[in-house]
This record gives C-alpha cells, structure tokens and sequence, in this order.
C-alpha cells in the first residue's frame, strides 16, 4: 500500500499520510498509477452528479474542475511542454534545442494554444456524455488513461535521465498483464475502452519519432490525450443505435 500512497502523493493533490519516499520506492509507485486514476474518476463522476443536479453544463464544468484541481494540471502542464518542443521539432531544431525547450519552465505560444484546445474538448465531450446521463466513462477513463505510462516506459527509449527514465526498469511483465485484464474487464461493462490498446501505441509511435523517447512530460500529455480520446470514443459509442 505505499506504493500506492505515494503514487497518489505524485499524481493528485488529495491529502494522504506523508511518507518519506527513496528514489526507488518512488520509481516502483508507477506501478500504481492506473489505481489513482479509478480514485480520481470516482471523485470526477461525484463532482459531474453534483452539478448535473443543475444542468449538464454545470455538471461538465464541475467535473472539469475537479479533474484539473484534483491532478494539480500536472498533466497539463506535460501537454504544454510536448507541444511546445513539437513546435520547435518542426522548424526543424537539432535534439539538443529540442530537449532544452522541453526543459525550459516558460510557456510558449504552441502550450497555450494545446492545453486551452485540451481543456474546451474534455468540456464539451464531458457535456455530451453527462447530458446522456452517462457516469462510468467519467469514472473509469482516468484507470485506462494510467495505463499508459506503464506501456510507453517499457517500449520507448528514455529522452534524458530524468523523470521517465527512472521508471524504466521497475514496470515489470506481470505489472502490465495484471492491468490488461482489469482494462478487459472494465470493458465487459464499458466496451469504449477497448479503444485504449489502439490510442495507447499511437501516442508511443508519435513521441519515438517526433520527440525520440519518453520524459515526464510525454508521459503527462499521454494521459491528458488518452483520456479526450477515450472521452471521444465513449461518446461515439453511446451514440451508435
């Protein structure tokens, strides 16, 4: 369980009891991540059910909020980061300008403009599935989105000795196996997130060959991706007859 507490100290702001983490219990919590993912999308879909005791709308914002205060926008903040070294990846800058715009704590114009675009498309999706008055996706997006971190550390190089490339070594076989099949049977009663194993090497395929590998930023805009798609694929789900 303290791997699981201090992957919840990581990725939310929800209280927990401190605990004094090494490098390597801290690198093993990646373990838990799709576990803090069902913790936040219970506390999402709460706040969506508050405010669609309203209207929809409010029921959106509301769970929009949460889920960004809830993450600290620490997934927003990769996005950011991604967007704005893709920008610099464009002109056609060598890896080592590239990665120092990864680094560089200022935001730039390609950032502003992917985390407003990211944050309209949840609002709206989370509108369309809550005025459906359907609650799961809300909840079981988040679990699916953390997956993720968990494939792309294993099958992608790491971009500097940072952030991703501690958790290279501690996701193991049985780790991913495990969370592949709580995914298969999250799916007998949401069969949107079958579309997580088709979005999930999409993501990894873009970062190896725009970005070179995996950092702590490309894991965070993964997240924020994986869950618009997933929000986007729940919703054309629900609509077919």
């Amino acid at each position: 369980m303290k791997g699981l507490i201090v992957a919840i100290q990581f990725l939310t702001r929800l209280p927990t009891p401190r605990i004094a983490a090494t490098d390597a219990s801290f690198a093993r919590s990646m373990r838990w991540f799709p576990a803090v993912g069902l913790i936040l999308g219970l506390f999402i879909a709460a706040a969506a059910w508050l405010g669609c005791r309203l209207d929809s709308w409010t029921g959106a914002l509301l769970a929009l909020l949460a889920w960004t205060l809830l993450t600290g926008a620490l997934h927003l903040d990769g996005l950011g980061d991604i967007a704005d070294a893709a920008g610099a990846a464009h002109k056609g800058k060598d890896g080592a300008h590239l990665r120092a715009v990864l680094a560089d704590p200022y935001v730039g114009s390609f950032a502003v403009v992917a985390i407003v675009t990211q944050l309209l498309a949840k609002l709206v999706l989370l509108h369309a599935l809550l005025d459906r008055t359907l609650f799961l996706p809300v909840i079981l997006i988040p679990f699916a989105a953390r997956i993720g971190p968990l494939v792309w550390t294993r099958t992608l190089p790491p971009l500097h000795d940072g952030l991703g490339s501690r958790f290279r070594h501690v996701v193991r076989t049985v780790d991913l196996l495990v969370w592949s099949l709580y995914l298969i049977a999250a799916a007998c009663f949401m069969p949107a997130l079958l579309a997580t194993p088709l979005l999930l090497p999409l993501w990894g395929l873009w970062l190896r060959r725009c970005i070179g590998g995996i950092s702590g930023d490309g894991h965070g805009a993964g997240i924020e991706l994986m869950e618009s798609g997933l929000l986007l694929a729940s919703l054309l789900w629900a609509a077919l007859p």
